[in-house]
């Protein structure tokens, strides 16, 4: 049997639990042969740390796609998470026309921004772009923040609808992928987990656990890699998309009780074991 093989590219942050540093353990954990593109290194991830360093990697990115071209490489999956730069885009969308084909998946998580605002270095002129990458994505994963984005829309933190969310599903489905996993969703402030939208039955379900209170650096990363992992191995969309979340939730309890010290990151890889053992089940 031909064993499956996932490209991600985005960015290594040598510390910080983020991005690469998560994508490569987690997706390989869960059986799958994983190959990257960094897109840069930095020290750090920038959320908290003052000093970091960075090295831009963008021209090493048609520079490795023209190798593999030459090598024959080919990918059962594509998964794109933080995205530096436009002439990244750009580099980016040609690799899908060169790799994406004969049954591979695309699925970006357009990381820009949250709580209602982009990131450092991002603008709406950014946003326009990755919508135009999303155009390409057979799932995209964004949260409310990058989802207004997407659609130049204004941001809706809490309060909405199920009607008003269907709208905004449906929405990002028109950017041209076929199933968006949109995550952050809440009906009830107790309550926190994602809305799973297929286009072609115009249906979304949804899937919650308990909100735990504040906020830990590159949970959407956790996220995103062990959703992809799921999804490669054979897990529909949403079951792929709620044992992601039970996963992020494990990461965070674990790390709970020292917070304190590490405030950078979850702890997902003593979780490791949590997610072998449900993709048993």
């Amino acid at each position: 049997m031909k064993e499956k093989r996932v490209l991600t590219i985005q960015d290594v942050s040598c510390l910080g639990q983020c991005s690469l540093t998560v994508a490569l353990p987690i997706i390989s954990a869960m059986g799958i042969e994983t190959c990257i593109i960094p897109s840069a290194v930095l020290s750090t991830h920038t959320g908290g740390f003052s000093g970091f360093t960075f090295k831009d990697l963008t021209e090493e990115i048609p520079a490795i796609s023209s190798h593999w071209q030459k090598e024959k490489v080919e990918f059962d999956a594509i998964y794109t998470g933080y995205i530096g730069s436009k002439k990244q885009l750009e580099y980016i969308t040609d690799i899908f026309r060169v790799f994406g084909k004969n049954g591979c998946q695309i699925i970006i998580d357009p990381v820009m921004g949250d709580k209602g605002k982009l990131y450092t270095g991002f603008d709406k002129d950014f946003a326009k772009e990755m919508a135009k990458l999303c155009s390409h994505a057979d799932v995209i994963l964004p949260n409310l923040t990058e989802a207004a984005y997407l659609l130049d829309e204004p941001y809706v933190e809490s309060g909405y609808s199920e009607e008003w969310l269907l709208g905004l599903l449906r929405r990002l489905s028109k950017l041209g992928a076929k199933k968006v996993v949109l995550t952050g969703v809440s009906f009830d402030p107790k309550k926190l987990g994602v809305a799973i939208y297929d286009s072609a039955a115009d249906k979304v379900s949804y899937y919650f656990r308990d909100k735990i209170p504040g906020a830990t650096h590159g949970t959407g990363d956790v996220y995103a890699s062990s959703f992809v992992g799921a999804l490669m191995q054979g897990k529909t969309i949403e079951q792929a998309a709620a044992l992601a979340a039970d996963y992020v939730v494990k990461c965070i309890e674990v790390t709970l009780p020292d917070k304190e010290n590490h405030w950078y990151g979850v702890k997902f890889e003593k979780c490791i074991p949590y997610l072998i053992e449900r993709m048993q089940k």
